[in-house]
């Protein structure tokens, strides 16, 4: 027992802590200078994300919500100063447009009898009956006369309002914004109309745009507005292109949201069963373009006739010093990647439905280009520039 504590149990002792001092030896100088050939790649990398320019067909169609509304009343305007003797129309009944509602009597001074022979005087009037012209008041519009304001005998001026005529018809009206009035610039001719709890979609001929701006100026500062029934019958005329920065989004929410700054209007054909108030779905299509060229609205910045896009930049090939034939990226030794920056161009462009819009001009099909325009709001629901992608973990 003496000689196993005396030279058995040290010599033990001696081997276990050599066998843990050549562990640690090895692991700080021989496993620590060899360099590491695979690993798992990380699990965030940061990159840009870019989207091919790809052949497509491109459908302008703008759809709103719109109103029934009730075409307003057109007044009758006297068009003679002088008494009224004559009602052809009462309040209730109808009347075409240009019938006479009222006729008005207006006096006019009897001239002087004139001298028959120098030196003698003027003869004097032998007949004191005046003189009367009879005017018929015309109705402006067909329809029915809501109001007649006026009584036999009464004296009435010229553009005084006598009455008015109710035209019985419906116009449907709706609010676009500034990048529905851009996507409209080519002014469609008809819309289809789908109203809410009523008979089956119909189209609308005539469509109308109406800008809000220039009405409130014409109106001395109105705010224009599209709840307004009397103006809409004024056309697009005064809309002009201009190069305005649209901020693509990539879906129809972003890119058509906004503050109304205008109005799109169109006449309901007679005969169909409406009422004032009903609400309305509003589809017009301004243009399609078939096996063109898109990229998304949210890769251009602009998005009427002319707009910039950036081209994705290529990664190139750094040959390093210590490269070793035939490595595979990443590997130690194998060639550096840098990144070049994104390639600013100017665009032509077409027609755009409010997610991708035509490329005209500029771009190549298969050209990457940046999905989001550099320093803009991405979608929410894709990484931009600069973000985070997340996946999964490999060599």
């Amino acid at each position: 027992m003496s000689v196993f504590r005396r030279v058995v149990l040290p010599v033990a002792w001696l081997l276990v802590f050599a066998v843990i001092a050549l562990a640690l030896v090895k692991i700080a100088f021989i496993d620590g200078l060899r360099s590491e050939e695979s690993g798992p790649a990380p699990m965030a990398q940061v990159g840009t994300p870019a989207v091919p320019a790809v052949r497509a067909t491109v459908t302008n169609t703008v759809q709103l919500k719109a109103t029934v509304q009730s075409d307003p009343a057109q007044a009758v305007r006297s068009t003679a100063a002088g008494t009224v003797v004559y009602i052809y129309r009462d309040a209730g009944t109808t009347v075409a447009k240009g019938e006479a509602v009222i006729q008005v009597r207006t006096e006019q001074p009897r001239e002087a009898g004139q001298a028959t022979e120098p030196g003698e005087e003027a003869a004097e009037e032998q007949s004191s009956e005046p003189v009367y012209v009879y005017t018929d008041v015309p109705a402006p519009r067909g329809g029915k006369v809501s109001e007649l304001g006026v009584l036999i005998d009464q004296q009435v001026t010229v553009g005084e309002t006598v009455g008015k005529v109710d035209p019985g018809s419906y116009t449907v009206s709706g609010p676009v914004t500034a990048a529905q009035q851009f996507r409209l610039l080519g002014k469609p001719g008809s819309a289809e109309i789908a109203l809410t709890g009523g008979p089956a979609p119909f189209t609308c001929p005539e469509v109308t745009l109406k800008n809000n701006a220039s009405d409130a100026g014409a109106s001395g500062g109105g705010t224009g507005g599209g709840t307004g029934a009397g103006g809409m019958a004024v056309a697009a005329g005064g809309l002009q292109p201009a190069a305005v920065a649209v901020p693509g989004g990539g879906g129809e929410a972003p890119q058509d949201g906004g503050p109304a700054t205008g109005t799109l209007s169109c006449a309901i054909p007679s005969g169909t069963e409406v009422f004032a108030g009903l609400g309305a779905t509003m589809t017009v299509t301004a243009g399609e373009s078939k096996n063109v060229i898109t990229v998304p609205l949210s890769s251009v910045k602009g998005s009427v006739k002319e707009g910039i896009v950036w081209l994705a930049g290529e990664a190139a090939a750094v040959a390093d010093a210590g490269a070793a034939p035939g490595a595979a990226p990443g590997a130690p030794g194998a060639p550096v990647r840098e990144a070049r920056e994104p390639e600013q161009r100017r665009v032509k462009l077409g027609l755009n439905d409010g997610s991708k819009v035509e490329v005209t001009s500029g771009l190549a099909e298969g050209d990457m280009v940046l999905e989001f325009v550099p320093g803009a709001a991405a979608n929410p629901a894709m990484p931009g520039p600069g973000q985070m992608m997340y996946g999964p973990a490999g060599g």
